[in-house]
């Protein structure tokens, strides 16, 4: 297990105690002060104990550019994930249409565990394609119809969109 510097906790806890705050709050949907106050508390413990389980991230993932760059990625999620169910939608409407499912296989240039598992994850979410397989930089998707085994041109058709943006956030 890698050693975290005070400083590293510390980022790590207040980023898992915001996040871990805004899920309590959706879930309990009124910000009535005795709520607040039990949310901040029930979040603040199970942040001080899970710092090392599910953090990735310091506080620098706070900063207002990224932040900016994770509301984008949503928006360039949203749009993918629109197309890809409407072309899915019309595979089922029309059978007649032809399907060549297959495994294709690009490299990513993402360097952090963190940010691979959102890109196998933002693939997998996108109706017509499904992550397999993750081997250091290289990813092994399923696709509901194979366009090209060309590793480059797959990417792009694939995980370009969300890679740019996945970049400038991790």
């Amino acid at each position: 297990m890698e050693t975290l510097t005070f400083n590293q906790k510390l980022g790590r806890f207040i980023v898992n105690w915001i996040f871990l705050m805004l899920v309590w709050i959706m879930f309990t949907t009124t910000f009535a002060s005795h709520e607040i106050l039990i949310g901040l508390i029930t979040t603040g413990l199970i942040s001080l104990f899970s710092i090392r389980l599910f953090t990735c991230c310091n506080i620098s993932i706070l900063s207002p550019v990224k932040i900016f760059w994770m509301i984008w990625y949503l928006g360039v999620f949203t749009v993918a994930l629109i197309k890809a169910n409407l072309d899915v939608a019309r595979r089922v409407i029309s059978p007649e249409l032809p399907i060549n499912p297959g495994i294709v296989k690009f490299k990513t240039k993402l360097k952090t565990n963190y940010a691979k598992m959102v890109l196998a994850n933002s693939i997998t979410l996108t109706p017509g394609t499904l992550s397999i397989d993750i081997v250091d930089d290289t990813f092994y998707i399923h696709w509901i119809d194979v366009k090209t085994t060309n590793p480059e041109e797959a990417f792009k058709e694939i995980a370009e969109d969300f890679e740019k943006v996945l970049l400038k956030i991790f």
